[in-house]
């Protein structure tokens, strides 16, 4: 069933791939409009061949125990497979030939396509890869926390994870505590909200914040760097 969701979003990912690569169509818009793609699938699923014997709500029956995820008190063997995947990630990126091919293009396409390298197949696999994380993220949610599919499953983790890839400055490692640090606020808005009556849109703000601070502080004073044979500065 992982398999199954891996493979499902990386194919999803993969037609924003080829219309990146075929059309030049931005990735971002793509992606945005398929996510629509995406919801209106899973509503017609389980308002159809999915839903429930009963036909009462649009959801799945819930999963025989065999398909779920072990898991341990409130958290799920998922956890501990996606920090196995940050490091597997972080390994493909900065230590292997594809990852450097891969970065080379997010870098510079031209100076990529000079180098023999084609940033259209390279955006396609690695746009593939991000959809079957995803996909398997999903798979994860499914079959550890919710234990059956029904409409509107996502609060929209997809957005907050845009949020976790800013703050981890794009580092697979740094994604890992970045999403704790959300997750944490996500989790512990409604709980401040019943005991202490703070609305919970704060944590909303302070996310904002946050993502503004840690892309920000890194850009104050830098400079470019002087070009070959320009005199230091001060000199005369």
């Amino acid at each position: 069933m992982s398999l199954a969701g891996a493979a499902g979003g990386a194919l999803l990912a993969a037609m924003a791939g080829a219309l990146r690569a075929v059309r030049g169509v931005s990735e971002v818009i793509s992606t945005i409009l398929l996510n629509f793609v995406a919801i209106q699938a899973v509503s017609l699923a389980v308002h159809g061949p999915l839903q429930e014997a009963s036909r009462a709500y649009p959801q799945s029956d819930a999963l025989p125990a065999a398909a779920l995820l072990p898991a341990f008190g409130r958290v799920h063997l998922g956890v501990a497979i996606a920090v196995a995947l940050a490091f597997a990630v972080q390994l493909l990126i900065f230590h292997t030939a594809l990852g450097f091919r891969l970065r080379a293009v997010g870098l510079s396409p031209r100076a990529a396509r000079f180098a023999g390298i084609s940033p259209e197949r390279h955006a396609l696999v690695s746009i593939s890869i991000a959809g079957a994380l995803a996909g398997l993220a999903g798979a994860f949610e499914v079959a550890g926390v919710t234990e059956r599919l029904y409409e509107g499953l996502s609060p929209g983790y997809g957005y907050t994870a845009i949020a976790v890839a800013l703050l981890a400055r794009l580092s697979p490692l740094a994604a890992v505590p970045a999403a704790l640090f959300f997750g944490a606020l996500e989790a512990g808005a409604g709980a401040m909200q019943r005991t202490a009556g703070v609305p919970s849109v704060v944590t909303q703000i302070v996310q904002g914040l946050v993502i503004l601070i840690f892309v920000a502080i890194p850009l104050k004073g830098r400079r470019a760097p002087p070009l070959p044979g320009a005199p230091a500065e001060g000199a005369p």
